[in-house]
């Protein structure tokens, strides 16, 4: 069995384009081809943080990410027994549990149009497909004592079923200094995980963080949380007053470092 895994990696691997390589931070989805792969030394790029439209030509989207340094792309082919969604969520998962800190995160018809996303920001056409067939997300991570490095993520899955998931590597060659998430990718992640953690927030309630939590919270008047950490009190508190029912926050005893939110079901 074990010879066999071997002989299908060898062999996915062998059908990779010339010159290309995995990122190390990221394993391979398995039986996966790499059949794009580009690296850029000095490369302006921005990154949307928001469903992308197009208004009087332009490129619309609610926040942005725009930064200068070096990229690393590649795209995968899916082999037909593993779906993009599936992917995606590995790779989301597999950068979270490195630290990564979710930017956007968006799927289906959220994220706006898919012929936008393939050709306007990753400039590949193979990407394009369904509207409610794509999935995105960036994350920041950490590397070494720097902050700076983002990872792009979008799957798809085409009219004609081939499947693909597409990932940048993108190393900022200067700070990218404080860079919020959105509240819908918020939301998302404690709907996903049941909980969500803001070990950042050491140091009290942030107003930047209070507006931004109250929005994630308003956006669905069904969900109550849990609040913990050493300020878990002052948090509730400013919460309340944003704008965020009462009868919505409980708190737990519990001293962790920052915040850290609870779905109560």
């Amino acid at each position: 069995m074990l010879l066999g895994l071997f002989l299908a990696a060898c062999h996915a691997q062998a059908a990779d384009v010339a010159g290309s390589h995995d990122l190390e931070m990221l394993p391979r989805p398995a039986n996966a081809e790499i059949v794009d792969f580009r690296e850029t030394a000095d490369l302006e790029r921005i990154f949307p943080q928001g469903s992308i439209r197009r208004i009087s030509g332009d490129l619309r989207f609610e926040q942005q990410v725009a930064t200068q340094g070096r990229q690393l792309s590649l795209t995968y082919e899916l082999p037909a027994e593993h779906t993009s969604e599936q992917a995606f969520t590995q790779a989301r998962r597999a950068l979270q549990e490195q630290g990564g800190h979710l930017l956007y995160w968006c799927e289906g018809r959220d994220c706006g149009s898919s012929s936008l996303w393939a050709n306007a920001v990753f400039g590949s056409s193979k990407l394009y497909g369904p509207d409610d067939r794509q999935a995105y997300a960036l994350v920041r991570l950490s590397v070494g004592e720097m902050d700076d490095r983002l990872v792009a993520l979008y799957a798809i899955t085409r009219g004609n079923r081939r499947a693909y998931l597409h990932v940048e590597q993108f190393d900022a060659s200067s700070p990218l200094g404080v860079v919020l998430p959105t509240p819908a990718t918020l939301l998302r992640q404690l709907l996903d995980s049941g909980e969500l953690d803001l070990s950042l927030l050491d140091e009290g309630p942030q107003d930047d963080w209070v507006k931004l939590l109250v929005r994630s919270l308003n956006q669905n008047s069904g969900v109550r949380v849990t609040l913990s950490g050493v300020q878990a009190e002052q948090w509730r508190d400013a919460l309340v007053q944003g704008g965020v029912r009462a009868p919505r926050i409980e708190v737990d005893g519990a001293t962790r470092e920052g915040l850290h939110l609870d779905l109560l079901r």
